[in-house]
């Protein structure tokens, strides 16, 4: 019992990275279109702020480092410092007067949340018991939900009066941004200063709890056997022996193919799914993070009872039910349009219980579970540098096919929801068979001695 209350606590300040992740991305997507207005932006500059973001590339270049850090110098080693440069990025974005420091920011952040990724996953797996493991992963992923939740609904209530009425506390913008002489759209985007100002705390909170985490007990056992038998290559051994030994081949191939389809998609909606609700359905920024927020609470709670069954049930149909959710989405709102009002909650209705059956929960799952702990955060570092650097791409490919007033939504969602539909393929038919089993176990089972 005790373990377990260990292995909960350590879960829930681990999760604050994920809050930090989700919350670091959807910052920028709600108030996209007031930093578009205020710098005079256009789809171009929105797409590579997406590109370089928490979203994309930014955690791609941070999770090949944090995934190679972790395994080299322990779980703990990323604790102590990353979220310090998480600050030092949201600090940038919120002191941005011009495009290029806003560049810098999203991508200073975007590398803190991809180098703490890895071991956030790892770790939470690593300290988890056999039956809770599964439920310790969706506790995580419930903070990736919570983070947007608590984001939108800050932008809801300091909305700037953009097409509707303004935010219930959009008058105390004024008063703050007052005090420093700031007027126009300079005084409408100082609501999304403020939505960042809030990152900026609960990381600072973030890093007082995970500097104090013990290491990962599998991690250090790893390190004592390995130096037990000290092996040729240096520092980036484990990057070789990832592409060198056949099981890690297909693993990754298997992993990073059921994630990347998926990601490619939910990138795009975790960036600009406010900017498309304001600009192809038409609704003000107020009511557009008032519809995504309602969406959030409906993904905590999915996320919840995932955590709940997921150790209990057949994984593999579990992970089918959530990603079926996601491929109806599209067809509805393919079908009959962004720009219904019917569509729209349709669609953020099935949204949010994919997103809460969510295939990232069961990638953070089966990633943690798949290698060995020697490189078990390096692997995991490579798939989400290849799936986040291939969303950056796709996210500036797809701000030219939806246009700049999303005439070209259709085209896009098509295309979409074929990603979703090749993600449900590849997890569903080669979905692994680990649940009730020790990580000793599977990756005995997997690698034998060679390993």
């Amino acid at each position: 019992m005790a373990k377990e209350k260990n292995s909960l606590k350590s879960t829930l300040a681990v999760s604050l990275t994920n809050y930090l992740d989700a919350g670091a991305i959807v910052a920028g997507a709600s108030g996209l279109s007031l930093w578009q207005s205020y710098l005079g932006l256009s789809e171009g500059h929105l797409g590579w702020l997406n590109a370089i973001s928490a979203n994309c590339l930014g955690a791609a270049i941070g999770a090949i480092i944090g995934g190679f850090l972790a395994d080299k110098y322990g779980r703990k080693a990323i604790y102590t410092y990353n979220m310090l440069v998480y600050m030092v990025g949201v600090a940038l974005i919120m002191c941005s007067v011009n495009f290029a420091m806003l560049l810098f920011g999203f991508l200073v952040t975007g590398i803190s949340v991809g180098v703490g990724v890895p071991a956030s996953w790892t770790y939470i797996s690593e300290n988890s018991e056999v039956g809770n493991r599964g439920r310790n992963i969706g506790i995580s992923q419930m903070a990736w939900g919570i983070g947007p939740l608590v984001i939108l609904l800050l932008g809801t209530i300091l909305a700037p009066p953009t097409g509707g009425a303004a935010g219930v506390a959009y008058p105390l913008v004024e008063t703050i941004a007052s005090w420093f002489g700031v007027e126009g759209a300079a005084m409408h985007v100082f609501s999304s200063r403020l939505v960042f100002l809030s990152l900026f705390v609960v990381a600072f909170i973030a890093w007082n709890l995970q500097r104090r985490l013990d290491e990962s007990a599998e991690w250090q056992a790893a390190k004592e056997e390995a130096s037990k038998a000290p092996t040729t290559g240096g520092v980036f051994a484990s990057f070789g022996k990832l592409f060198t030994n056949k099981t890690n081949i297909i693993t990754m191939l298997f992993l990073a193919g059921m994630y990347l389809t998926w990601n490619l998609v939910c990138s795009v909606m975790g960036f600009f799914q406010p900017h498309i609700y304001e600009t192809a359905g038409g609704l003000s920024n107020e009511y557009a993070n008032m519809l995504a927020a309602g969406q959030w609470v409906i993904i905590i709670i999915t996320t919840f009872i995932f955590s709940l069954i997921v150790d209990k049930v057949n994984q593999r149909w579990l992970y089918a039910l959530g990603v079926s959710f996601g491929v109806l989405a599209w067809v509805i709102v393919v079908v009959i349009g962004i720009g219904s009002m019917s569509g729209l909650l349709f669609f953020t209705l099935l949204w949010a219980l994919q997103a809460g059956i969510s295939v990232q929960s069961f990638y953070a799952l089966w990633a943690s579970e798949l290698f060995p702990a020697k490189y078990r955060a390096a692997a995991q570092g490579v798939m989400f540098f290849i799936v986040r650097g291939l969303s950056a791409v796709w996210g500036l490919v797809f701000v030219y096919i939806y246009g700049e007033n999303g005439e070209g939504f259709t085209l896009a969602g098509t295309i979409m929801m074929c990603f979703f539909i090749i993600s449900l393929l590849i997890g569903t038919i080669w979905a692994p068979v680990t649940r009730g089993k020790s990580l000793e176990q599977i990756t005995r089972e997997r690698y034998g001695d060679d390993f």
